[in-house]
């Protein structure tokens, strides 16, 4: 097996062949259908075909173009059903797997960064690596102290890679947007060149997986490793065991999507309130069931793994989501319209139809107005469909919405989580998680109802006295 591919041209000409292989297969279908095979059972061909290329390349190149496969997979729920299969089957494998660096790679990286005794810090080293992903690989091993550990180790070239990959990507976004109806896939490109520097920078991983171990380690439903070690190129961290998320996908009960959804959806709200820091990678890799939970050893709590990519959010979410969301859910469409004009969310330029924009957000927040709610691949393909079809008013006025940056991120991670919540099938209760968590999501006489009762209590009581 070769190093991760680096060199410009060796990447480019494999990721360029990617629209010529989309345009043969068209070409294949077409022939299909004029020899008389139905037009349903080629487009699910085609679909099958385009899947499994665009998939293996991503995976084989890792670097950026594993990393916007990694990133459009939570989106995979969005998918016709007759077509989802096959890009279920593709992505799951690009979510757990690549293909390894070879073990001299890995050696040199560790010589370089931890030293020529580098072996002395571990009681144990496995060569063979446990997981790849889009810019490292991770190993199993015990460290000197006793613990299991986790050993991450990056690619080398892996920041030319990623720029390289995406600028490649980009160019030919406008052919990959049929592979997630209603997405525009440029900005998501976009977005994550704009994270590279960041998810290159370990030390800036481990302040934020450290930051989420402290503030979670002792809560009885969300589990992260801590840090044990870091430098260049290389994170160490404590390990888990667990059921991927991938798995509880495809094979898990009634009990567990349930159990993995509430707390995924626990973990989205709370995590930003507690630590001031937003998990920004929310595709089912990055997390594991583990035994254990508040109920004893047949219950569950959820394992949080790779904080590479995190928005800062000191004060927790914004404010204004969780008003917005309230005023909505209440049918204030003027406040609701002021309030996106405030935020950026329509521009200056732009005159909107306040009830236009209210009957266009209801449907999208819809697992918010009731107490719980079932997430299935057909409502998240129903939404899909309702903006990305160009004769629906949904699609009109989407398109005279904009996304300021200050949330660009915060959208694409509750999009991802609730397209893993989809593909899980999970019923959530999340107004519960909302009403706890989000800032704003409550009238403010209710949020310190409480304390105002408590304060007319003790009036009373010093009257009386």
């Amino acid at each position: 097996m070769s190093d991760l591919p680096r060199k410009a041209v060796t990447r480019t000409a494999k990721l360029a062949a990617l629209p010529l292989g989309f345009a043969g297969r068209a070409t294949w279908g077409l022939g299909k259908r004029i020899v008389g095979e139905s037009a349903e059972i080629v487009g699910q061909q085609l679909q099958q075909r385009t899947a499994e290329q665009l998939f293996k390349v991503l995976g084989e190149l890792k670097g950026g173009a594993m990393k916007f496969g990694q990133a459009l997979s939570v989106f995979e729920s969005a998918l016709p059903e007759e077509v989802a299969g096959p890009y279920r089957a593709a992505l799951t494998k690009l979510q757990e797997a690549a293909p390894p660096m070879p073990t001299r790679t890995v050696h040199s990286v560790l010589t370089q960064r931890l030293g020529e005794d580098w072996r002395d810090l571990f009681l144990e080293f496995e060569d063979k690596p446990a997981a790849a992903a889009s810019i490292g690989q991770v190993h199993r091993a015990v460290w000197q102290d006793g613990r299991e550990v986790a050993v991450k180790v990056q690619y080398p070239g892996a920041g030319e890679a990623l720029l390289s990959d995406l600028n490649q990507l980009s160019r030919f976004a406008r052919l990959l947007g049929p592979l997630v109806p209603g997405m525009d896939i440029k900005p998501l490109i976009t977005e994550l060149k704009d994270r590279v520097a960041e998810e290159l920078d370990y030390a800036l991983e481990a302040q934020a997986q450290h930051a989420h171990a402290e503030e979670f380690a002792d809560d009885p439903d969300i589990v992260v490793p801590d840090v044990v070690h870091q430098c260049e190129q290389v994170l160490i961290t404590e390990w888990i065991d667990g059921i991927p998320l991938s798995e509880v996908i495809t094979d898990g009960t009634p009990e567990q999507r349930d159990r993995a959804g509430q707390l995924l959806a626990h973990f989205l709200f709370s995590g930003p309130a507690r630590t001031g820091l937003l998990h920004a990678d929310p595709h089912p890799g990055n997390f594991r069931l583990l035994p254990g939970g508040p109920n004893g050893e047949d219950d569950w709590r959820l394992g949080v793994l790779d904080f590479g990519t995190v928005d800062r959010l000191p004060g927790g979410l914004p404010e204004p989501i969780g008003e917005a969301l309230r005023m909505t859910l209440d049918g204030e469409a003027e406040a609701v319209y002021e309030m996106l004009c405030a935020e950026g969310f329509v521009k200056e330029s732009i005159e909107l139809d306040p009830d236009a924009v209210l009957a266009y957000l209801l449907p999208i927040i819809e697992p918010a107005r009731v107490d719980e709610f079932t997430f299935t691949r057909g409502w998240m393909r129903s939404q899909a469909a309702r903006i990305a079809d160009p004769r629906s008013p949904a699609y009109q006025l989407a398109k005279q919405l904009n996304l300021p940056p200050a949330y660009l991120l915060i959208h694409r991670v509750t999009l991802s989580t609730i397209g893993v919540l989809c593909q899980l099938g999970a019923t959530v209760r999340l107004r519960e998680e909302l009403e706890d968590w989000l800032v704003g999501f409550l009238p403010e006489d209710e949020d310190d109802a409480g304390y105002a009762d408590d304060g007319d209590e003790a009036e009373e009581t010093a009257v009386e006295a």
